[in-house]
């Protein structure tokens, strides 16, 4: 397979060039030892250490940093090769319509992107509408991060998702992704991969272990070129809101925006189910991601106008595209979502065919590759290659059929100092 580079969720990506090369490994589940012991942690908190000490021990060298809000794109592996059917209690909006509640909208994949949407009575009832639209996604009727449950997507017999679902392609295949605020993640993640209930058992530091920990995890992923990471133990567990739990969503909120970094980039910090307390972790031989200044903020699309059944508004590169023609422009279609330029000077997407730029000065405009370069010297290769050189795919492929520029990474002196919390004991003494 050739490597392909994408973004998503304001993030970067580089997708590898054979799955076979890839450098990412199991994150979670027993035994492989890299990282934080889970097992570890709750005899650690248990004993009185506190989230940061514990972070401290397992990942010495790392520093704590905080990022804005964000969002993330996560593959759901079980809805691979299939139509997208979902509803939602309090309705959703798909091309721009808003679907009822007790309705359900069906999206199945064109070629060359965009989808066929049919609009039923529940989940397999009568067609309501039927028609085409070169945005493949549906939407809850509020964006916004932690909303009720009556507001979530929910699978036609299957779980239920905070935040948007759409498809992608891959290899002519479609591909289920949720898009979702980083912090309602992690509250289908973190009662997935530890025990909720150890906040009763003396061990609640240990829960906010486990949401830094996979905060930092998730943000520095860049598995595919349409979503971060995936929902099941290659990535981290994520059964999108059947594990949610108060005591769990309590450890995410008092961690809120809080990750582990290295070098000023979010550390892809493994973790495991690991027996025996674990180890302190080589931070170096972890990836790492983006800076964090290089995550571009949430920019939810905006709630539905139930006047017209159409959006309030939309960004200017969204406006740019749709009156060029959208998916058939040539442009193409986007392999992304919207970017911030350096500095903050405005805002790009990238698509197959060319880079759709806005700034307050210029407005929304098309450029080539080469001129999106020259704003973004390197927007491909935003994350360090993996320790000792250049990532496994050297040479990335570029949208439009360029070879895309490749970073040697050099590494860098160790810090010397760390997490401010109390010293970390000796490998063992716990």
């Amino acid at each position: 397979m050739t490597g392909v580079a994408g973004v998503a969720a304001g993030t970067l990506l580089v997708l590898w060039s054979a799955p076979g090369e890839s450098p990412y490994r199991t994150v979670a589940g027993p035994g492989h030892g890299r990282g934080m012991s889970q097992l570890g942690a709750l005899a650690n908190a248990q004993e009185g250490w506190t989230a940061e000490r514990i972070l401290d021990y397992y990942y010495p060298g790392a520093r704590l940093g905080t990022i804005a809000a964000t969002t993330v794109g996560i593959r759901l592996t079980a809805q691979d090769d299939s139509t997208l059917d979902a509803f939602s209690g309090a309705g959703l909006r798909v091309a721009d319509r808003l679907v009822e509640p007790g309705q359900a909208a069906h999206l199945t994949l064109l070629p060359g992107g965009g989808a066929n949407v049919v609009v039923t009575v529940g989940c397999d009832g009568e067609v309501l509408w039927q028609g085409v639209t070169d945005e493949p996604w549906l939407y809850p009727v509020d964006p916004g991060p932690n909303r009720p449950a009556a507001e979530h997507l929910t699978l036609c017999g299957g779980s239920a998702y905070r935040g948007a679902l759409g498809l992608a392609e891959e290899n002519g295949v479609a591909r289920t992704v949720n898009r979702v605020d980083v912090e309602d993640y992690l509250l289908g993640v973190v009662p997935a991969e530890v025990q909720a209930n150890w906040a009763d058992k003396g061990a609640a530091e240990a829960l906010r272990a486990q949401a830094i920990a996979a905060r930092s995890y998730v943000l520095a992923e860049h598995r595919f070129p349409y979503a971060q990471s995936c929902d099941t133990t290659d990535c981290q567990v994520y059964p999108g809101t059947d594990k949610e739990d108060p005591r769990a969503a309590a450890a995410i909120a008092t961690t809120a925006g809080m990750v582990l970094t290295r070098d000023g980039r979010i550390l892809r910090s493994e973790y495991s189910a690991a027996p025996g307390g674990g180890e302190p972790a080589d931070i170096y031989a972890f990836e790492v991601g983006p800076a964090l200044t290089e995550l571009a903020p949430n920019n939810p699309v905006p709630p539905i106008d139930p006047r017209t059944q159409t959006n309030t508004g939309v960004s200017a590169i969204e406006a740019e595209y749709r009156r060029i023609g959208g998916a058939a422009s040539a442009v193409g279609t986007p392999i992304g979502p919207e970017m911030v330029l350096p500095e903050n000077a405005g805002t790009y997407r990238m698509f197959t065919n060319g880079v759709i730029i806005a700034t307050e000065t210029l407005g929304a405009q098309v450029v080539d590759f080469t001129t999106l370069l020259q704003l973004v010297p390197d927007p491909i290769a935003h994350d360090s290659a993996p320790t000792g050189g250049t990532p496994p795919s050297a040479q990335a492929a570029w949208p439009g059929g360029t070879a895309a520029p490749t970073t040697a990474s050099t590494p860098t002196p160790r810090p010397t100092s760390s997490l401010p919390t109390p010293n970390a004991p000796a490998a063992g003494d716990r």
